[in-house]
């Protein structure tokens, strides 16, 4: 019979196992462990618990490092692991119940100025927190402590086995465009072998933080405790994510106002300050007079950080379409013009602090005090002797009045160096494509405002896609809603992996995707890129155990069997676990039927996986196809024939 009281982690029904050869010695009269005991004889080196805790092939799994033909007994750790409560109840959390900076875990005070982090309750956990529905609605779902329910934690995390795989056009097998079904921390967690450094641009809109409910509220998600639940949630995702990018990848987070300075501080930690390139805002509205404190507040913002700690990188770049000039001067060599003075003062750069006199007409030009000359008095004969100095008065043409540098086309053709993006040109590129002439936030055309009500438009991710990435590289986004990023992607011949787990969304990307394919789509950027259809997708989803489970519960026929069922659950997943349990209260008022349907009731919005480990096992019920598919999948190796 399942417990009604309590919901046991693997490692106290180990520990309980291990400690049962000593009799009662470590256990209190209720029952339960006398950690006390337990910790006492560790802190004496009792070398018969600790050898029985050693032998424990769990132990040795989760708490020791290997040497040589050994291992290192981690004792620390396992005793933070004992203190800890065992009741999944209580959401276990080493961390305060206050939300701020802290300094190794103390409120941070004013001397403080180093090892500053975001300091939240639960930040030690793991919460798998799916986006449907039925899932915001289960605030109740435990956090996973990364120290006391590893094995739990893993179970979660492992690469998972594929099904219902299907190919739509013409797939690259080596490299495959992917639309994926599942729980998006589990899928990066499965992409995560033949992926990791591979992808060059993570684009993510992600669930808004409110500080008040809304009927907009995209974060319904444990509304008790909202802002720590979706720090938690935030976090495990992006430190997953952050394992996907190239060096030179760079990650684009769509965020709203009330959670970006929070969010902002977390992604500092997991990316660190270095990889911080820049903060965008994208204007959502003209102006709303209904508003708290009279002040509007017209925009969201994109977080962007990368993965590159070198400044001198390229993250961002863009081709810009030159004026080149031929003159008699430089035969056959075309040139531009570019600017000759620096951003410095003449007080920073003495030696650039001269008038620069013109040697074949002598007329003068002197230096601006607030910008001064890119050359030096010694430098600037021998810039002028190799071309790189021009005068406006040596053309009739030249409309400037100062010095110009001189840039010969075939010194940009060698560099072959993207030109740096100004904030301000994406700006202003963001404001023109995505404020209709209504001054309403322009949404994706594809998609009706009932299905989707803040869909981004494909030009958006056009001007991300067209400054961070080249043709062929991977672009991904892990919170894929109408697949406008994929739909973008696939038009200006990048490859995509997106990940969705809500149906209806899943099915509008997939129409979609496939009408981009065929070229049927011709709405959004197709015209602006010219796009002519082609190319082509693999859907697949994350394989769902709750099917198998459901129709083990509908051919039971006693609570015995049901009881066996419900405890097999419990292995998989912890709410289930809880839910579960919650069944068998009061069972001499109900029948069979009532525990079937309420034990079905719980499983339908369960996100429960097959292990990619176990997808030949004949009871996971995976076809061959997919199982064919999971296993070069995770080989590296190409992954579907052509269909």
């Amino acid at each position: 019979m399942p417990n009604t009281q309590r919901v046991h982690t693997k490692f106290f029904k180990e520990l309980e196992k291990t400690l049962s050869i000593f009799g009662n010695k470590y256990f209190s009269p209720d029952g339960s462990i006398a950690r006390s005991a337990v910790l006492d004889d560790l802190e004496l080196n009792d070398k018969e618990l600790i050898g029985a805790i050693i032998n424990n092939k769990y132990f040795q799994e989760n708490y020791s490092v290997p040497f040589k033909n050994s291992f290192i007994f981690n004792g620390d750790e396992f005793k933070t692991a004992l203190s800890q409560r065992e009741y999944v109840y209580d959401g276990l959390t080493n961390y305060r119940n206050q939300i701020g900076l802290s300094v190794l875990r103390r409120p941070l005070d004013s001397f403080a100025n180093e090892n500053i982090e975001l300091d939240f309750p639960y930040k030690d956990t793991v919460l798998k927190a799916g986006m449907d529905k039925s899932d915001a609605k289960r605030s109740t779902e435990p956090y996973l402590n990364k120290i006391i329910a590893k094995d739990e934690i893993n179970s979660l995390v492992e690469p998972k086995a594929f099904r219902n795989t299907k190919v739509f056009g013409d797939v690259d097998t080596a490299y495959p465009n992917l639309l994926i079904k599942g729980n998006n921390l589990i899928a990066l967690h499965s992409l995560a072998k033949r992926y990791n450094d591979s992808i060059k641009l993570i684009y993510i809109d992600v669930p808004y933080y409110f500080t008040e409910q809304k009927e907009t509220d995209s974060f319904l998600y444990n509304s008790n405790f909202k802002l720590s639940t979706w720090l938690v949630f935030m976090q495990n995702r992006l430190q997953e994510a952050f394992k996907l990018l190239k060096d030179d990848g760079s990650i684009w987070i769509h965020v709203g106002e009330d959670g970006m300075h929070y969010l902002k501080v977390l992604c500092d930690q997991i990316f660190s300050p270095e990889n911080y390139v820049g903060t965008l805002p994208r204007k959502t509205r003209d102006g709303k007079s209904d508003v708290p404190f009279n002040f509007s507040q017209d925009f969201d913002w994109l977080l962007v950080y990368t993965k590159s700690t070198n400044p001198e990188d390229t993250i961002v770049g863009r081709k810009v379409q030159r004026k080149y000039y031929e003159t008699p001067d430089f035969p056959g060599r075309e040139w531009r013009t570019a600017d000759a003075t620096t951003q410095k003062t003449i007080k920073e750069r003495p030696n650039s602090d001269f008038t620069m006199v013109n040697p074949k007409t002598g007329k003068e030009y002197p230096v601006n005090p607030n910008r001064s000359w890119a050359v030096t008095k010694d430098t600037f004969q021998e810039w002028y002797d190799r071309g790189g100095i021009g005068f406006p008065d040596d053309y009739d043409f030249m409309k400037g009045h100062r010095p110009f540098r001189r840039v010969f086309k075939d010194e940009d053709d060698k560099k072959d160096k993207l030109s740096s993006v100004s904030s301000d040109l994406l700006l202003k590129d963001f404001i023109k494509t995505l404020l209709a002439k209504s001054k309403t936030t322009k949404k994706d055309e594809y998609v009706k405002k009932q299905q989707f009500n803040y869909a981004k438009p494909e030009e958006l991710m056009k001007q991300i896609i067209s400054v961070t990435t080249k043709e062929g590289d991977y672009v991904m986004d892990f919170f894929s809603g109408s697949g406008t990023t994929a739909a973008a992607a696939l038009k200006m011949n990048r490859r995509f992996i997106a990940v969705e787990q809500i149906d209806e969304q899943l099915q509008l990307s997939k129409k979609r995707l496939n009408s981009v394919v065929k070229n049927e789509d011709k709405g959004g950027i197709s015209k602006e890129v010219d796009w002519k259809g082609g190319s082509g997708f693999i859907y697949t989803e994350l394989a769902s155990k709750k099917e198998n489970l459901i129709d083990q519960i509908n051919a039971a026929t006693t609570i015995d069997e049901l009881t066996q069922i419900a405890n097999s659950i419990g292995d998989d997943d912890y709410q289930l676990n809880i839910d579960i349990n919650k069944v068998w209260q009061n069972l001499d008022q109900v029948t069979v039927n009532d525990v079937k349907n309420a034990m079905v009731d719980i499983l339908e919005p369960a996100q429960l996986y097959v292990s990619a480990l176990n997808a030949d096992d004949p009871e996971e019920h995976i076809s061959e196809k997919d199982r064919i598919f999971t296993k070069a999948f995770y080989a590296g190796d190409k992954v579907i024939d052509h269909e």
